[in-house]
């Protein structure tokens, strides 16, 4: 069996590549290796903290979840539909001993996905789910679990509240008010079509908002943080200040200023870096980011005496990169965004409100805002159907790239980089200008063909 935790959880096609069966099965897992790991606390009743986002596939899901933890002597206190950091927020504010979030994020309606969540609201170690996933494989195929009878079963009750204790949050982290802001926020038609409406309004701003009327099915479907188009359109129509975009579970944030124009990770964290610093909020002077961060932004940081630390693809490995220093803020290009003493994970409505907040406070536009960086040119090519595991040790390769780097010099940069799920390799160039990054990415896609093919 391959490896069923991926970057993010555990995701597929609902019904097909997560069923019920397995979603029951890895609950159950999950309940037994975080009491062992000492994650949950001991002598009481273990406590589960389950949501989700609107997905039809999500009602069965939620279903087998909740089963399978109460099935292990887990009392669950059952969310709703709220985003991934809501969950992962209540997990922590509630003592709950884990959490359980069902979403596949940005993907198409029919994925889903299970993501886990230890005490205190932090994702899992890659050690904690390779256990998990042994465990659960251990039973699937035949061994027996020791199950709780009687008064040992689980209890499972809704926790309605949750939706106004998250809300109260973000607005009590908030440095100031939104009053005088006009904010189109596109919701995804996900989980946060209540949240964040909400707390923007509640913290002062007019909100207009799109893709907020949740249907099951059209999760994603044409909006959100991977379809900007009509949040650009919608910002323009309505003479917004701002307009906010999320995914279908929340836990990233892209913007689009009044013109609209779209405006990115690295130029949030970017703004967000500004302001914390000035506020006295950014811990070392150090933002942390991925390799994937526009060669812009790591200039425009050093233009600001700011460090910046890169880490491998993903929110989790900036997380851990964040953890392990003390650092206060991080994420990447894609919108996810930590800010790591309010949030344990990214929180797009967090990261939104923080953006706004900005603008209210300094009266400046939020174009003028993103201005300190320039985004430099940046062309990816996916090369398919090579063998993505010679990348660093092929000779030719290395020479292409090395002269690729001396042609670029010192603005601009070539990044090769494996596909984690399929076999094809990632060519990106960056350069100031469009037509040069174009023709080097071009050139090195050839040679990841002729070397790696």
């Amino acid at each position: 069996m391959g490896r069923l935790f991926g970057t993010d959880g555990v995701r597929g096609v609902a019904n097909a590549d997560l069923t019920a069966e397995l979603a029951l099965g890895l609950s159950v897992a999950a309940a037994h290796v975080l009491a062992e790991a000492g994650t949950a606390s001991t002598g009481h009743r273990q406590v589960a903290v389950v949501g989700r986002d609107p997905r039809a596939s999500g009602e069965f899901l939620e279903a087998a979840v909740v089963a399978g933890l109460a099935s292990a002597g887990v009392d669950v206190l059952r969310v709703g539909v709220l985003p991934t950091p809501a969950v992962a927020y209540l997990t922590g504010a509630l003592g709950a001993d884990l959490g359980v979030m069902l979403s596949a994020s940005h993907n198409a309606m029919p994925d889903n996905g299970i993501k886990f969540f230890a005490r205190g609201g932090h994702k899992l170690a890659d050690e904690l789910e390779d256990r998990i996933e042994a465990l659960y494989e251990e039973h699937r195929t035949g061994a027996a679990w020791e199950r709780p009878t009687g008064a040992g079963v689980g209890r499972v009750r809704d926790y309605d509240e949750g939706f106004d204790q998250y809300v109260a949050h973000l607005i009590g982290v908030l440095p100031n008010r939104l009053d005088g802001l006009k904010i189109v926020l596109d919701e995804a038609h996900g989980a946060a079509a209540r949240v964040s409406p909400e707390a923007f309004a509640r913290a002062g701003a007019e909100v207009v908002t799109i893709g907020a009327d949740p249907d099951g099915l059209n999760i994603n479907d044409g909006c959100g943080s991977t379809h900007m188009e009509l949040l650009r359109a919608a910002v323009v129509e309505h003479g917004a200040h701002l307009g906010i975009a999320h995914d279908g579970d929340a836990d990233r944030c892209l913007a689009v200023d009044a013109e609209g124009r779209e405006i990115d990770g690295d130029q949030i964290l970017a703004v967000l870096a500004l302001s914390m610093r000035e506020h006295g909020g950014l811990r070392s002077q150090t933002v942390v980011a991925t390799v994937m961060s526009n060669l812009g932004f790591k200039l425009a940081l050093e233009r600001e005496g700011i460090s910046l630390v890169q880490t491998a693809v993903g929110d989790r490995y900036v997380l851990e990169e964040m953890k392990e220093h003390g650092y206060a803020l991080g994420g990447e290009q894609s919108g996810h965004v930590i800010i790591l003493d309010h949030a344990t994970t990214g929180d797009g409505t967090l990261t939104g409100l923080m953006l706004a907040a900005r603008v209210a406070e300094t009266g400046r536009p939020l174009a003028e805002l993103a201005g300190v960086m320039e985004r430099l040119p940046q062309v990816l090519v996916n090369v398919p159907d090579v063998d993505r595991s010679r990348v660093t040790t092929s000779a030719e390769l290395a020479s292409a790239v090395a002269q690729a780097e001396q042609e670029l010099g010192a603005t601009g940069r070539v990044l090769l980089r494996p596909s984690g799920t399929e076999p094809l390799v990632r060519v990106m160039v960056e350069a100031a200008d469009i037509e040069q990054a174009g023709a080097i990415a071009g050139r090195l896609a050839d040679v990841v063909k002729s070397a790696l093919g």
